[in-house]
């Protein structure tokens, strides 16, 4: 089955509730990446005003012209912060 975003809308914080092709919900805290990412394109999206700005375009969830996304599967089993903790 192919799973994609449908839906997208920001909670709180670094937290976006996401909505997918079948019908699951997550809410995904970005925190944890953004803020032990050592990239400094990755880091200006600790800007609350600028992680706000994100948009669901063809299935992804996106910021600016594709410079911040993730892997689809990885936001739909929210391991986002658990890779982080991972790798730290």
């Amino acid at each position: 089955m192919f799973i994609e975003i449908t839906k997208a809308e920001y909670q709180s914080d670094y937290k976006i509730k996401l909505y997918f092709s079948d019908k699951k919900i997550q809410i995904v805290d970005f925190k944890l990446f953004l803020e032990n990412s050592q990239h400094p394109i990755t880091r200006k999206y600790l800007d609350i005003k600028t992680f706000k700005d994100f948009r669901v375009e063809f299935g992804d969830l996106v910021w600016n012209d594709y410079e911040l996304c993730f892997p689809v599967i990885d936001l739909y089993e929210n391991v986002i912060s658990k890779k982080m903790l991972s790798i730290a």
